[in-house]
């Protein structure tokens, strides 16, 4: 956070001051001035800064002076300083050369400031020579080399086609572009040929004058001293400076520093004169020579330019390498191509900055080139082998996008598909998906069998930065229809390969819809093939995240394996391969299908009811049980009707109870429970219970009139699952030949008769058949008989209490009519009261 501040803080600081600087100016209008990046020029007065113009967004950078430093000069040095600067720039604009600082917008003055722009900038030379320079602008020996030789360029244009004396070659006024070529710059103190009436050449002189501010005449630690000595001004003047020049880039300073003592420099000249050199143990011994000749006091006999060149110094393979750069623009194709075959061998012998900002430059120039990008790619991808990712994304790969779409030459997409890892590794997944991915198409989709393979073999590397959508339409169908189409064994092997590495980054649906099918499409029966088939088949059974679902391999897979394991060629390791496969799918769908019936059993058997004659089994076993072991048994179901008197017919004369059919028994589990205390009589439920009793048919004899009544008890077992039915008063069915009445035959409303047209019972006994029809405890209340004396009596046999009320009795005769009369209108009545 610290440092985005400060970065912020700077960023604000530098446009408060441009605006300051600029406000005006003819630049500003057309150039976007962002942050300073070095000084230049005599005294280093230009601050030269980055910035790009607004229409075209092309890089520049914008020279600016101003004139709030010349404040505390006098008047006639400021207007001698301002117009040496105003004449420099001009002439600087009207040279035009690859060695020369390029204007891209002529010089603009406003009230404040001078501005112009040129060709991005690196640094002046002063900038990066000496000790207090950072490690990241320290000049690499072969760019050094290679910079003199290209100031050696500019100076032999200057002279021979320009005829022009520079006279302030200094560190100052050398500028190094942003591809690291050195410049010629400040032009402020040039002289131009004035040829002499005979026609020779001829170039005024101009005497140092101590009157002028320093800063606007020529530097003295770079003046020749022809110039002190003999008063005149030659081309060879400037060879001088050059050897001044030389000496400070590798020593740091100027041979001696005079200022603006001229008379100190009169002095040196003489020194000079005698061959008197300062030590140059800086210096490289093989340049040694060279430099002492440049100093020689006599300008005749100082080496040329061209003589230069030659010496052992600049001989060196990485300063040929980017020389022969230099002039590349010269060359046909064809020696264009034989150069760029051996720079591979030469780019990893240089400095990176050097590939990076010297190489690079020129190569990326030639992708206007078609016929010469597969010579120059390959370059180019091996100087982003060696570089950063941020390096790469502002330095490669801007340049390589419209390479990405190019087809032709097809040897592109062969380079491309053999650094596609490097590529991968240094493209940003965003510019992955917009411009790798399409060239991966464009490769499945070409006729060259090479390309497919490799395409096939680096797409799984990065299917992971594929998205689903263009996974399903855009590269399954493209691998598939090449799979089906290519009649290259060795392709179609590579297109089995890549979908079975593919299958870990596709769900399990899309493998079982679109990759099994397209198998069974596959004509081919090359052992090749038919075992990456099987490979596929196997990573999608054994996958966890996929699998395959019995169905499809009982369906499709296993009928589809089976023929594959006879075809010819297979030797016995592939077709034990093919069979294992097979028996390991049948075992899956032997083990999941018996999982799967077993499962449906248990369900099953969990939901299906007891069956009845099971159930009446333990009911009767249970019942056996209780009656050996205790007499009380039966008298627990008949505690809720303690306060009756209901005749039950002798326990030994009931008949053992005989087993019915399944489908012939009612389902028993209901236990009877107690009513509350006060809770009224449930009428409805009484009248069918009572009548539910008859359909016990076992004959059962009346008791004499005499004899008291007593309380009916069973001790049969049997209970009844419906609610309406009081489980003690159910008799058991007896095997009896009277047993055929059914629910159908009995009308529980008829007051004791039969239904009508209901055949009438046998009675053997002779007693009356109406009086057996009768049920064995009869709810109906008799004449005389309350409401009020029924919840009475109920109430404390529930509390346990002794009952006061007469005892109902069973009905064991007729009914006269005038009781059937009263019976049911006092059955209405109560059941009416009861309800409301």
């Amino acid at each position: 956070m610290d440092m985005i501040n400060k970065f912020y803080s700077s960023a604000v600081q530098t446009v408060s001051t441009l605006s300051g600087v600029l406000p005006g100016n003819n630049v500003t209008r057309e150039y976007e001035v962002l942050e300073q990046v070095c000084t230049a020029g005599v005294g280093l007065m230009w601050k030269v800064y980055n910035g790009h113009k607004k229409s075209t967004k092309q890089e520049v950078s914008v020279f600016v002076f101003e004139k709030k430093s010349l404040e505390r000069w006098s008047k006639d040095d400021r207007e001698t300083m301002l117009e040496t600067l105003r004449r420099g720039v001009q002439q600087l604009t009207k040279i035009r050369h690859p060695h020369v600082l390029t204007v891209q917008h002529p010089l603009e003055e406003s009230r404040d400031s001078l501005a112009f722009a040129t060709e991005p900038v690196f640094a002046s030379l002063a900038n990066v020579v000496g000790d207090n320079v950072r490690s990241e602008k320290k000049l690499y020996d072969v760019e050094i080399r290679h910079g003199l030789l290209q100031l050696f360029d500019g100076l032999q244009f200057l002279h021979q086609d320009a005829k022009i004396v520079h006279r302030n070659i200094s560190a100052e006024t050398i500028v190094i572009n942003k591809n690291r070529s050195w410049k010629l710059f400040g032009f402020d103190f040039c002289i131009a040929n004035q040829p002499a009436t005979d026609g020779t050449p001829h170039w005024p002189f101009r005497e140092y004058t101590t009157s002028l501010h320093v800063l606007a005449q020529p530097s003295l630690e770079y003046t020749a001293p022809e110039l002190a000595l003999n008063s005149i001004n030659t081309p060879d003047s400037d060879l001088f400076s050059l050897g001044v020049l030389i000496f400070t880039i590798y020593a740091g300073k100027p041979l001696k520093m005079f200022g603006s003592d001229y008379s100190s420099f009169r002095r040196y000249a003489n020194d000079l004169n005698q061959r008197k050199y300062p030590p140059m143990n800086a210096v490289p011994s093989e340049l040694t020579e060279s430099l002492k000749a440049l100093l020689h006091p006599s300008a005749s006999l100082r080496p040329k330019l061209h003589e230069l060149k030659q010496i052992a110094y600049f001989q060196d393979v990485g300063v040929k390498t980017l020389s022969y750069l230099d002039s590349l623009y010269q060359w046909d194709n064809l020696q264009k191509s034989k150069f760029y075959k051996g720079l591979p061998q030469i780019i990893p012998t240089l400095p990176h900055r050097v590939n990076l900002h010297s190489i690079l430059p020129y190569l990326v120039k030639e992708f206007v080139n078609s016929p010469m990008i597969p010579f120059v790619l390959p370059n180019v991808l091996l100087i982003a082998e060696m570089s950063s990712q941020r390096e790469y994304c502002d330095h490669i790969l801007p340049h390589l996008k419209p390479i990405f779409k190019l087809t032709d030459p097809i040897q592109i997409l062969l380079i491309f598909m053999q650094k596609m890892d490097l590529l991968l590794k240094l493209t940003p997944a965003e510019e992955v998906k917009q411009s790798v991915l399409p060239l991966l198409y464009r490769s499945l989709e070409c006729d060259m069998p090479q390309i497919q393979d490799l395409c096939l073999a680096v797409l799984p590397t990065f299917s992971t930065l594929i998205d689903y959508n263009a996974m399903k339409n855009s590269v399954l169908p493209r691998i598939k229809k090449l799979c089906l189409q290519s009649s290259n064994v060795s392709v179609k092997v590579n297109c089995l390969i890549s979908i079975g590495k593919l299958l870990e980054n596709l769900d399990k649906w899309l493998v079982l819809d679109e990759i099994l099918p397209f198998l069974q499409q596959i004509q081919s029966r090359e052992p090749a093939i038919i075992m990456g088939i099987i490979g596929i088949y196997k990573i999608a059974m054994t996958n966890t995240k996929l699998g395959i679902t019995k169905d499809v391999m009982a369906h499709k897979c296993i009928p589809y394996l089976v023929p594959l394991s006879v075809e010819n060629g297979l030797t016995i390791v592939q077709f034990n391969t093919i069979i294992a496969l097979i028996k390991e799918m049948l075992g899956r769908v032997e083990q999941e299908q018996r999982e799967k019936l077993q499962q449906l059993s248990t369900i099953q058997r969990d939901n299906k009811p007891k069956d009845a004659s099971e159930i009446l089994a333990n009911e009767l076993e249970s019942s056996t049980i209780s009656s050996n072991g205790s007499g009380n048994g039966n008298k627990m179901n008949d505690d809720m009707f303690s306060g009756f008197t209901v005749g039950q017919p002798n326990a030994s004369t009931a008949a053992p109870l005989a087993p019915v059919k399944a489908r012939e028994q009612l389902k028993i589990s209901h236990n009877t429970i107690s009513p509350p205390p006060g809770a009224r009589p449930d009428i409805l439920s009484s009248m069918m219970q009572s009548n539910l009793t008859g359909l016990g048919t076992t004959a059962v004899t009346a008791p004499p009139a005499s004899a008291p009544t007593q309380q009916m008890q069973t001790n049969n077992g049997w209970h009844s699952a419906n609610p309406l039915v009081m489980n003690h008063q159910l008799t058991s069915p007896q095997a009896s030949n009277n047993n055929s009445f059914s629910l159908d035959d009995l009308d529980p409303f008829a007051g004791g008769r039969p239904a009508i047209g209901a055949p009438k019972p046998s009675n053997t006994n002779g007693a009356n058949m109406y009086t057996l029809q009768q049920p064995t405890v009869n709810y109906i209340y008799p004449t005389g008989y309350s409401l009020n004396n029924i919840q009475q009596q109920q109430q404390q046999q529930l509390l346990g209490k002794p009952s006061q009320a007469p005892t109902l009795q069973p009905q064991t005769q007729p009914l006269l009519p005038a009781d059937n009369q009263n019976l049911n209108a006092l059955s209405q009545q109560d059941i009416l009261n009861f309800l409301n």
